[in-house]
């Protein structure tokens, strides 16, 4: 196999249209400090911009940064609306307690369905809950039952999407198929 050359993700950004709420929502509520702010003035794509940058972490090092810019204009240009879809999502991966005391924080600061939903996927529970931007963050705890899958699911994986290209779209969760059964 070839070695893997990112070791883990640094962050990923998004332009929000209101950083104190999105810290709040990072910071108070779910508890990801923030770890870095840099304002900046940049010549970016012909013309100098103003921007500021919060970064907020995660267990591992890596985080979520979110950009505002001081002029409407780049703000506008920078800054569409982030897609609300269950399909576009951040996922984290937590453990249960976590995923127990982050359900606790959700509905503490107030925020209920639609906003916030969990599903059981079989091979992990989901948490989700929508930030102040409309992005929907996924909280995920794997089932235990999915590690023994592991190395089948790394073995099989081009030929599963191979065959689901192929027009085959069977189910192959083995927990979905125990609940349809």
């Amino acid at each position: 196999m070839t070695k893997i050359l990112a070791n883990r993700l640094h962050h990923t950004a998004y332009v929000t249209k209101d950083l104190e709420a999105t810290r709040a929502f990072y910071e108070d509520v779910l508890g990801f400090p923030l770890m870095a702010t840099y304002c900046e003035k940049d010549e970016l794509f012909g013309k100098e911009r103003t921007y500021c940058h919060c970064f907020f972490e995660l267990a591992d090092g890596s985080a979520l940064a979110f950009f505002q810019f001081a002029d409407a204009e780049d703000q506008a240009e920078f800054g569409p609306d982030i897609p609300s879809s269950p399909f576009i999502h951040i996922a984290l991966q937590v453990d249960a307690d976590a995923q127990e005391e982050l359900v606790r924080r959700i509905a503490a600061a107030g925020i209920v369905e639609p906003q916030t939903y969990v599903l059981e996927h079989g091979y992990c529970k989901s948490v989700y809950v929508t930030d102040p931007n409309g992005m929907i963050l996924e909280f995920t705890h794997d089932d235990p039952r999915a590690a023994p899958l592991d190395a089948e699911r790394r073995a099989s994986a081009h030929a599963e999407l191979k065959r689901w290209l192929a027009g085959d779209h069977h189910n192959n969760n083995p927990f979905r198929a125990a609940e349809a059964a």
